[in-house]
């Protein structure tokens, strides 16, 4: 059965954006952080998203017509590109590249992804998204690139719901940047 995780930058006070809306702090720039976020990418079998990552993440789909993009991002725009993407949203009507409109709830998705055959995790991006994953028991990993600044309030990281999971620490990196790595397992 594939695993859910969700992954994302969040600054060291559990913000994955600051209260401007803006992530500007992230290190996006940073080589060595940027290829681990694209080996981890590699791994995925299908990305789960909502409608503000995904809008975000839409410039990947043209970026190989950017001639300033380095090797590295060509690689990660190739890999992101060819990944199957399910979309929640209540306001769009369609999307574009290898994604769909989810049909149902994240809960109903993940479980029928679940079931399904197919190499790779099952990967969930955006804290509302995560949020209502978590409230279900349905994420198996969090993995947190935690930024050296602080921003002060935002959309948080984890949930804010009242309700306890364990979790076992399973790999810590940390980068050049500052940046560190934390890889928790949800014990069950």
């Amino acid at each position: 059965m594939r695993s859910v995780t969700y992954s994302m930058n969040v600054s060291l006070d559990g913000y994955i954006v600051g209260p401007d809306g803006g992530f500007d702090w992230t290190t996006a720039s940073d080589e060595e952080l940027f290829r681990f976020a694209t080996d981890e990418v590699r791994e995925v079998g299908v990305y789960l998203l909502g409608r503000r990552l995904y809008e975000t993440m839409l410039y990947w789909e043209t970026a190989d017509q950017d001639a300033s993009l380095d090797a590295l991002r060509l690689e990660f725009a190739a890999i992101w590109n060819r990944l199957p993407k399910v979309v929640f949203s209540t306001t769009l009507s369609s999307v574009r590249g290898n994604a769909r409109l989810a049909s149902g709830g994240v809960a109903e998705e993940i479980e029928r992804l679940r079931a399904e055959p197919g190499e790779g995790e099952v990967a969930i991006g955006g804290a509302t998204l995560a949020a209502e994953a978590a409230a279900s028991g349905l994420i198996d990993e969090y993995r947190a690139r935690v930024c050296p600044v602080l921003v002060g309030g935002g959309i948080p990281f984890f949930p804010r719901r009242e309700r306890r999971v364990d979790l076992e620490l399973v790999e810590t990196r940390t980068f050049s940047s500052g940046v560190v790595y934390l890889r928790h397992r949800v014990t069950r």
